[in-house]
């Protein structure tokens, strides 16, 4: 009843605030760039309650939880993109006045076909970047509530379109500003309280250098097929449903209920089975996710989702998110909200020291797990540790309360980022595809939430921060190259801006596209499809001053367009063509 309570609370806040943004949205500047009149203070609030997506307030402790170590590199990586956002992109972007990126490109290279070509890296960004919020929705309404999963989806995605066409970029700054105070609040009190209750509890070890192990008899139930991998025999007791279990001659037994020998291998579950597994028995895992015994979680370059190559693996996430941060469409949208370049720069050293605040909490609370919700290992459901862990260590009201503290913050989540991502896609559409203004933009809302929903239904066997991870990858692949070259390079041209989009962008959304089909999968060649960074960025680079180099004719305008790009602020003036 509680977390519930906390999930309505929140959403109807959202809604009251976003509107108040109505009595000051009334012209196009105000929708997308909220008249560039943001306090830096105000901004960097707003900038970390869009960052600090579902990625972060849940898949980030459950990637923990299955990975261990190694997963830390995306708090460090998240972070510290912002260094670089700081150093190379925050205050020349602003000082152009573009309200978009796509915007950006046919200013600074004087090409509509550029810009129609950044619009769409855009609605491939910012519809990935929505799954992992949608399936962020959906599995916190069903933890809570015990809904079907689709109920959360198409909850998120009425709400910020209400959200939007109400108040546009002037009401969801409020909304972000608010929302982060709430996130890092739901996420550190609880963290605390978790904490003194697990040093409370006889202190159970969090590493062993043996398999996780159930602490206690355990009854799991499974709310779609899966397949499990056991690695030491073991029984389980069929409460409800049905095992397709091996015997020891590798012979598939039928389908039972009641006591079943589980031998080394792999066994199927049904849909909606419960099952009885005992106290000490080694924990079996879903079979996407790879056992890691504590000496091995615990040590870093052994492990992750990288097909077996971990160095790879790690090198590519740290390219992905140093470098995915200042192409992402949501966030860079926020800097055009500030008057000034200086105004954007001090708005992103703030962001700096609001995302440690949050960062430090997450990755606690995923070694918690691996401690008091072993379970999620065997039902692959480990994006849910956060909103598990409470009543796995606190039980009884306690429980209930500190889970609806987590609930909140999950949902101020995923409302703040698909805001933000909602309101790129939608402007991409409406500024930059169509050329509207106000009434296009509010159409394009809805269509964009429309398609985010349906994408969001058939997200749901992918984990939150390995989604998020590849929206960087494209990111990164994309616009960092168009913006770095583009800001700090007079020689780049629109041919090679363009190729260079398209050979790192385009072939960073094939690889992983061809990953969640898998079409590849496992080894090295699932390894460079499911991290793309390390390779489609240097290519993107590679490519875009290459064909440059050999068009050999920079735009007219292009030392004119550095030096607004680097000179002093004159003021708030836009320097960008307008649609």
């Amino acid at each position: 009843m509680i977390p519930t309570a906390a999930v309505v609370v929140v959403t109807l806040f959202t809604l009251g605030v976003g509107t108040l943004g109505l009595r000051f949205a009334r012209t196009t500047s105000n929708f997308f760039v909220a008249s560039r009149a943001v306090h830096p203070v105000w901004n960097a609030f707003a900038v970390g309650g869009e960052y600090l997506s579902a990625g972060t307030q849940l898949g980030l402790a459950g990637l923990v939880l299955v990975f261990g170590a190694d997963m830390l590199w995306f708090p460090a990586g998240y972070t510290a993109g912002y260094l670089l956002l700081l150093l190379f992109v925050a205050a020349p972007l602003r000082r152009f006045g573009s309200f978009t990126i796509p915007e950006f490109a046919e200013g600074r290279l004087g090409s509509t076909g550029l810009r129609r070509l950044a619009a769409g890296f855009v609605l491939v960004i910012g519809w990935l970047y929505l799954l992992p919020q949608m399936k962020g929705a959906g599995i916190t309404v069903r933890a809570i509530t015990g809904a079907p999963y689709w109920v959360g989806v198409v909850l998120v995605g009425l709400v910020i379109a209400l959200n939007l066409t109400a108040g546009g970029m002037r009401g969801i700054t409020y909304v972000q500003a608010f929302q982060y105070v709430i996130m890092v609040t739901a996420m550190a009190v609880p963290a605390i309280i978790l904490l003194v209750a697990w040093f409370g509890d006889g202190s159970p070890a969090i590493t062993q250098p043996e398999p996780v192990r159930f602490g206690e008899v355990t009854d799991i139930e499974f709310r779609r097929d899966t397949t499990i991998d056991v690695r030491t025999p073991i029984e389980v007791v069929v409460l409800d449903g049905s095992v397709a279990a091996l015997d020891a001659d590798g012979l598939a037994m039928s389908p039972r209920r009641g006591t079943v020998p589980l031998v080394v291998g792999s066994h199927e579950i049904a849909d909606g089975s419960l099952i009885r597994f005992a106290g000490g028995d080694v924990v079996p895992h879903q079979a996407d996710i790879e056992a890691a015994d504590g000496d091995r979680w615990a040590a870093p370059m052994t492990g992750g989702p990288g097909g077996g190559h971990p160095l790879y693996f790690v090198y590519s996430v740290m390219f992905a998110t140093f470098l995915g941060t200042m192409g992402l469409p949501h966030v860079l949208v926020r800097f055009y909200t500030n008057a000034t370049g200086s105004d954007a720069r001090r708005t992103t050293v703030i962001v700096v020291g609001l995302l440690g605040m949050f960062y430090v909490w997450p990755p606690l609370l995923g070694a918690l797990g691996r401690v008091y919700t072993p379970e999620l290992l065997v039902t692959g459901e480990t994006d849910a540790t956060v909103l598990e862990l409470p009543a796995a260590i606190l039980g009884g009201s306690g429980g209930e309360w500190v889970t609806g503290m987590v609930a909140a913050g999950a949902v101020a989540a995923f409302l703040s980022t698909s805001s933000g991502l909602l309101i790129s896609v939608a402007s991409a559409i409406s500024h930059d595809l169509v050329g509207g203004g106000v009434r296009q933009f509010r159409i394009a809302v809805w269509a964009a939430s429309g398609v985010a929903v349906v994408l969001g239904l058939g997200a749901e066997p992918f984990r939150i921060n390995v989604l998020v991870g590849w929206a960087f990858a494209i990111a990164a692949s994309s616009f960092c190259p168009l913006l770095v070259l583009g800001i700090w390079w007079a020689g780049l041209t629109k041919r090679g801006a363009a190729a260079g989009m398209l050979a790192g962008g385009g072939s960073a959304t094939l690889a992983i596209a061809a990953t969640m089909l898998r079409i590849v999968d496992g080894g090295w060649a699932g390894a460079l499809a499911s991290a793309p960074a390390l390779w489609s960025v240097p290519t993107a680079f590679v490519v875009a001053v290459v064909v440059s180099r050999l068009d050999g004719v920079p735009p007219a305008r292009a030392r004119q367009h550095l030096a607004i790009l680097h000179l002093p602020d004159p003021g708030a003036v836009d320097h960008a063509p307008s649609a």
